[in-house]
């Protein structure tokens, strides 16, 4: 693999981007009192909040942590089922069998890798108790849709948002909960702030913010007891809870970042921008559609290969890499995963979700990438692209 002291640029798909001021605030806590269960974490979680117009914020020690954790709030048990995308990593299927729950797929538009909303009814059933999609790219599903489906079945909506922050909604920020119960984020370093690894959950409601609490250390709290408290040093074990606790480190690497988010999503917009003019009504592939009252943030750039280059998928990926361009594929459909199948998913359901991979490529996309690089990368996509 290329690297920077290499004759040719290596360009990965994402990467983080960090400051000196980044590193500075990360230092000031390890000079602290507090590495964890400090006040950088509520100081974090407050800012986060306040940032997506929710009333509350938990955050967690990876984005698969709050899924978990939403997922428990929101009370998935034995048997329910989780409406979602195949379309998506691993997590957000997982998070429901971690409960006992059971994932139902729903396939993807082709144009924008998002969940079908049309086709998410027909698999509405009498265990359906949640919907979860998810915000292919940075690029967000049709929330009120949803929402309104979800009203009508008596059903929860919590958003996968782990590629979604500083995206915008009806002119709304994603994670202010207007329109769902929940939402999650993710802070692993490719996405658009980083505490190294790390997620959050963001909601409205008191009820489930006390759950969400509690599940990230061991199922303790300190609030309304059971038992009658004896002394400060009291506390009680009301769920089985896990260890998903956050340092103050991360969280102080976070709120440094957060400070960024808008020229970060800013910055991806443009870069957007620039790959759609000059990949305009080019023969190769097809660009992710932005929906007319959305604001993608842009966590990736996917490239849809035409019908007659998907066959040579595999030849043109491995060209790419060859050129320097660290591409990558989001995402193998998770129904298609040996785990899945031998559970009795249907590896050939949601074709269009398999049609969807085994066209997509995602080329570079972070806020560091200069306009050199974004030239560097048209030039080695197309040529590679005109020799296959």
């Amino acid at each position: 693999m290329f690297t920077e002291g290499d004759f040719i640029k290596f360009i990965p798909y994402g990467k983080q981007s960090i400051s000196q001021e980044d590193i500075d605030c990360v230092v000031d806590v390890l000079n602290s009192d507090f590495i964890t269960q400090g006040p950088k974490i509520e100081e974090f979680e407050k800012a986060l909040a306040d940032y997506c117009d929710a009333k509350y914020a938990v955050v967690f020690n990876s984005g698969t942590s709050a899924l978990h954790a939403s997922y428990f709030a929101y009370g998935i048990s034995n048997g329910d089922e989780v409406i979602t995308t195949p379309n998506t990593f691993v997590a957000t299927a997982n998070a429901a069998l971690y409960l006992g729950g059971k994932p139902n797929f729903v396939d993807v538009k082709l144009e924008s890798g998002n969940i079908d909303a049309s086709k998410i009814e027909e698999q509405i059933t009498e265990k359906t108790k949640l919907i979860a999609p998810v915000h292919y790219s940075g690029n967000p599903v049709d929330l009120e849709i949803i929402h309104e489906i979800a009203d009508k079945h008596g059903l929860g909506v919590i958003e996968d948002a782990a590629h979604a922050l500083g995206a915008e909604y009806n002119g709304k920020k994603i994670g202010n909960c207007e329109f769902s119960d929940m939402t999650e984020f993710s802070f692993h370093p490719v996405k658009h702030i980083t505490t190294g690894e790390g997620g959050a959950v963001l909601t409205n409601n008191d009820e489930y913010y006390e759950r969400l609490i509690k599940f990230r250390s061991h199922g303790i709290t300190k609030n309304n007891l059971v038992n009658e408290s004896p002394g400060p040093w009291y506390y009680e074990m009301q769920d089985l809870g896990f260890n998903y606790r956050i340092t103050d480190i991360q969280a102080a690497l976070g709120l440094s970042q957060l400070k960024k988010i808008d020229k970060f999503v800013e910055r991806r917009r443009e870069i957007a921008k620039i790959y759609n003019e000059k990949f305009d009504e080019n023969p190769y592939f097809d660009c992710i559609v932005e929906n007319d009252n959305s604001l993608s943030a842009y966590h990736l750039f996917p490239i849809i290969l035409k019908d007659e280059f998907k066959n040579k998928k595999s030849i043109i990926f491995n060209k790419l890499r060859e050129s320097g361009l660290g591409v990558q594929t989001h995402y193998i459909p998770v129904h298609t995963q040996p785990f899945y199948t031998n559970l009795g998913y249907d590896k050939n359901d949601c074709p269009v979700s398999i049609d969807f991979y085994e066209k997509e490529i995602s080329i570079p996309m972070f806020p560091s990438l200069t306009d050199e690089d974004i030239n560097i990368v048209e030039d080695r996509l197309f040529n590679v692209l005109k020799n296959i």
